[in-house]
């Protein structure tokens, strides 16, 4: 499984409505990931250019694609960032790999 983090922001609907009557959307977030075959690691409030931050894992960036097209669809939010996560290990051993590759920056010989 990989890990994601979904950065939303909310319209200003949305904002109005949360305001009128304060809910927390924590279930209602879990039951999206579940839906697509993904697990919920955590949900935040956030302020800024994000109102809400999700951490989840996914099994392939389709269902990672699929919670946050099918969030988007629903109106509620202005934007979804997602965002692939790499384990520090995956991180270090992407670092080797680079280290490796015969990729040569413009103007290099």
């Amino acid at each position: 499984m990989a890990t994601f983090l979904l950065q939303c922001a909310y319209t200003p609907e949305a904002v109005s409505a949360l305001v009128a009557k304060p809910q927390n959307r924590t279930n209602v977030i879990k039951r999206a990931v579940e839906s697509v075959a993904g697990k919920l690691t955590g949900v935040w409030m956030s302020f800024g250019d994000y109102d809400v931050v999700v951490v989840a894992e996914f099994a392939n960036n389709i269902n990672a694609a699929a919670l946050a097209l099918a969030v988007t669809a629903g109106g509620s939010l202005r934007s979804v960032k997602t965002t692939p996560l790499l384990s520090i290990n995956d991180a270090c051993a992407a670092l080797r790999k680079a280290g490796k590759a015969a990729y040569k920056p413009v103007g290099k010989r």
